[in-house]
């Protein structure tokens, strides 16, 4: 599957996308993002950057960054550092993804303009 950001600074292929993936509603996804922020995980040996002109990091806590595109501030990436994934906004994927949401973690942190009423399993933490 191939992803990109909005305007094309930043792209990627994922050899695997799993079936589920969480939405994040701490306060770092909220402010990355302007809103709760969605990925699921892929290992890092199936993931690669075709293009990366607009890409940028950003270390958002003591352990991980955010991957976001500099030209079009499109948010893409999340990366916990020392682990061998990363996190993508499936929202990025051009086409079908084939995935599905599958809960809601940090739920503590949500704001409160906005309510979960999916029906899928939440976390406090």
């Amino acid at each position: 599957m191939k992803g990109s950001c909005l305007c094309g600074a930043v792209a990627f292929e994922v050899d695997k996308i799993p079936e589920s993936y969480r939405a994040c509603h701490c306060t770092a996804c909220r402010k990355s993002g302007g809103h709760y922020w969605s990925a699921f995980s892929v290992a890092t040996e199936d993931f690669r950057f075709t293009k990366d002109r607009g890409l940028k990091w950003y270390r958002s806590s003591d352990w991980a960054e955010r991957g976001f595109c500099k030209e079009c501030g499109a948010s893409l990436f999340f990366r916990p550092l020392g682990k061998d994934i990363i996190e993508v906004a499936p929202g990025s994927i051009d086409g079908p993804t084939g995935t599905m949401l599958a809960g809601h973690i940090f739920v503590g942190f949500k704001g409160d303009y906005y309510e979960l009423a999916d029906g899928l399993p939440q976390r406090e933490d």
